[in-house]
């Protein structure tokens, strides 16, 4: 049985959008569910478009969603180099096997005749212009040049690009292993440019030469790249590989929160939600993009949101392990329809997260985000404080509101004043500070007391309840009042309340 190798193929063209990153994860949990390789491949055969800092953008990426590819640029390995532009020399012997089995030739046009043939087919109202095998016998090319005249162009170093020669009224048909059989007549495809000018490949024959190369089972990757299947299958049947052909299977794309159209930078910046793993900084404007990592989330949260848009378990379950979800992932249970990305989602499965991080594992975030709000806690209360304040917390630096488990209120919720604060207010708080001060300090000990307390002086949980939160901790609600009290110890606790009294008598 042939081993499953899988690979994700990025460009370095700028930072790693979450729909590459869902590529890259749903290649890696196929290649572990089928016990095979995940290999990572840097695309960069259009130099002009690489972007300093990218790569290493993508590696780390990667890392802090513990996606190691077993072979990469990075840690090397049985089938590199693992750039394209390092593997420059291996693919002009492909080009030329497509020439000499006259599957592909070579184009002289410049880009001013391309674009009078593309003005010429716009005006003669053909709906999509391209240069396809209606058109390439009026340009100037291989197929309509003398062979001697051919020959001259090339000894004299006149730029040419190579195109596949795509036959005319043919069926390409393929299947999919998301979208089924594909089938597609090659009238509605173009000669697309398998060399360029500069002597690079473009993306199509590279890609085919480096999965063959590098013996790539399946090839798992967005649906935008769906119209380039045929080309890519026409290519391994003239390389004379279609035995060892990949599978495809083109995930559905990821939409934008109202569902209208594909999720982009523009989406994320308008709504306020990033689009990147890891904030990025662009080389030549200075902006800076947020992303996922430094806005709080953890890597759990985010790789369960790319799981689930386009993915579905089958289950209810909805929190997932990496572990978990390399057990129950199945590429025949993506659909075939873009999923709407949910931002308010991607908070719920963060919270969930962060209410199961222990102490060891959100403590040194928390302390350094109280630092920085210039707060101290004794080491010893953190845990205590951690397990009051990730209930109702979203993100680590959720928990610095908490500030009034550190030090008293400076002022308390004037909405909770105006409403709670009555005549007999001040009675109450006298009457339940005098019975703190005889009752042990443990919440549910604490808890019985108070409602003890209030059912044998016929006082109602509304009369006392928020003047006593208000006055400890200066907000209107937060986490179980009693457990905040047991933090704090009788005498602060206490102290508070009393202040809280003289505060407000004195206006």
């Amino acid at each position: 049985m042939t081993k499953v190798r899988v690979r994700f193929a990025p460009s370095p063209t700028g930072p790693l959008h979450m729909g590459g990153v869902r590529t890259a994860l749903f290649n890696f949990l196929f290649a572990k569910k089928n016990g095979g390789d995940f290999i990572l491949r840097i695309e960069d055969t259009d130099q002009t478009r690489y972007v300093p800092g990218a790569e290493d953008y993508i590696k780390e990426s990667l890392d802090w969603l513990s996606m190691i590819p077993v072979e990469s640029p990075w840690n090397g390995g049985d089938y590199g180099p693992y750039r394209q532009s390092e593997r420059k020399h291996l693919y002009r012997e492909y080009a030329d096997q497509l020439i000499e089995s006259g599957h592909a030739y070579y184009a002289f046009d410049t880009p001013d005749e391309l674009e009078a043939m593309r003005d010429r087919l716009t005006k003669a109202k053909v709906p999509s212009p391209q240069y396809n095998a209606s058109v390439r016998m009026t340009m100037k090319n291989s197929l309509t040049l003398s062979a001697d005249e051919v020959r001259t162009r090339l000894d004299s170093g006149e730029p040419y690009t190579i195109r596949l020669k795509v036959p005319r009224n043919e069926e390409v048909r393929f299947n999919d292993m998301i979208r089924g059989w594909v089938q597609v007549n090659t009238n509605a495809m173009d000669d697309k440019v398998l060399f360029k000018s500069d002597g690079m490949p473009t993306y199509h024959l590279a890609n085919i030469v480096d999965d063959h190369l590098m013996k790539i089972t399946h090839v798992i990757r967005g649906e935008e790249w769906l119209p380039s299947a045929p080309t890519h299958i026409l290519l391994y049947q003239y390389l004379g590989w279609e035995d060892s052909r990949p599978q495809f299977a083109h995930l559905p794309l990821i939409l934008r929160p109202d569902g209208n159209g594909k999720l982009s930078k523009r989406d994320g910046d308008r709504l306020g939600f990033p689009v990147f793993p890891l904030e990025w900084k662009d080389p030549k404007t200075g902006e800076i993009s947020s992303g996922y990592r430094e806005k709080g989330y953890f890597p759990e949260a985010f790789i369960n949101t790319l799981a689930f848009l386009g993915w579905n378990p089958g289950t209810d379950k909805e929190l997932y392990t990496m572990s978990e979800l390399i057990e129950d992932f199945s590429i025949e249970r993506v659909g075939k329809s873009g999923s709407k990305f949910d931002v308010d989602k991607t908070k719920w499965y963060n919270q969930q997260y962060l209410r199961d991080k222990t102490t060891e594992q959100s403590g040194p975030a928390l302390l350094e985000a109280l630092t920085q709000e210039g707060l101290n806690i004794e080491q010893d209360k953190l845990p205590a404080y951690i397990d009051l304040m990730k209930e109702r917390a979203t993100f680590v630096e959720d928990m610095v509101e908490g500030r009034y488990l550190l030090e008293a209120p400076v002022s308390y919720d004037q909405k909770t004043i105006n409403k709670k604060w009555k005549a007999d207010s001040e009675g109450i708080v006298l009457s339940l500070i005098d019975l703190f001060e005889t009752t042990d300090f443990e919440a549910e000990t604490l808890h019985a007391a108070f409602m003890n307390h209030l059912e044998k002086n016929e006082i109602g949980m509304g009369a006392a309840m928020p003047i006593l939160r208000v006055l400890i901790t200066g907000q209107g609600f937060g986490p179980n009042m009693f457990e905040i009290m047991e933090f704090l110890g009788k005498e602060n606790s206490i102290n508070r309340l009393r202040k809280g009294i003289e505060r407000l008598k004195n206006g």
